[in-house]
């Protein structure tokens, strides 16, 4: 009996891994088919097709294609490393101009990874309103966690005239998807040198001037 409780324990995990290969699989077939056909035009049948499995194995997986598209979503925030931005953050010696360069690059790191997810979200919410309605509180998120940390900074130190809310505005204006891919699409810029201008241009036009 003792020898047997190894097998029966790695069962258990190879089954938990196989489970978790083929949820992976799923996302990959799906992302690359919306990516290439277009949200509305791709089906579950054809996710199923291309990742190789059943029908129901996808909707097991992710209930439909709403699902589906919502865990992208969240595997796409993780993928920029949201914890590794918390920490710069917080870090002891994190001024104002740091934190903003520890808010783009996270950015910079999201719309690298995981720009053809927004892009997918963003085009399947014109159709798909609880899509629309992830990709509006996802932006609403993102402005909210900015506040925060503007409002959080002592007074003065931004520019003479701005407030908190009008500095939001102006982040989300230059640091966003569009900006980030017509400069790497059309201008051929690479992902470092965006990351370089929103690090220098974004305190000059927030930041009151150091004396």
């Amino acid at each position: 009996m003792e020898a047997e409780r190894p097998r029966r324990k790695y069962d258990s995990l190879r089954r938990t891994t196989q489970a978790m290969e083929t949820r992976a699989e799923i996302a990959r077939a799906a992302l690359d088919l919306f990516v290439a056909k277009g949200w509305a035009n791709t089906t579950v049948r054809d996710v199923a097709k291309e990742a190789g499995v059943s029908v129901p194995t996808v909707y097991a997986a992710y209930q439909n294609k709403t699902g589906l598209t919502r865990a992208l979503a969240d595997a796409a925030d993780l993928s920029a490393e949201p914890a590794r931005m918390l920490s710069e953050l917080e870090r002891a010696d994190a001024d104002p101009a740091r934190q903003l360069g520890a808010m783009v690059a996270f950015d910079r790191r999201l719309y690298e990874r995981a720009g053809d997810v927004i892009a997918l979200v963003r085009e399947a919410g014109r159709t798909e309103p609880e899509l629309g309605a992830l990709y509006t509180e996802g932006r609403a998120l993102a402005d909210r966690n900015r506040l925060k940390i503007f409002t959080d900074w002592p007074a003065g130190t931004l520019r003479t005239g701005l407030g908190p809310e009008t500095a939001v505005d102006i982040y989300a204006a230059m640091c966003n998807i569009d900006s980030y891919t017509t400069l790497t699409g059309e201008r051929g810029w690479p992902a470092e040198r965006i990351e370089s201008w929103w690090r220098e241009a974004l305190p000059r036009e927030l930041l009151a001037p150091r004396p």
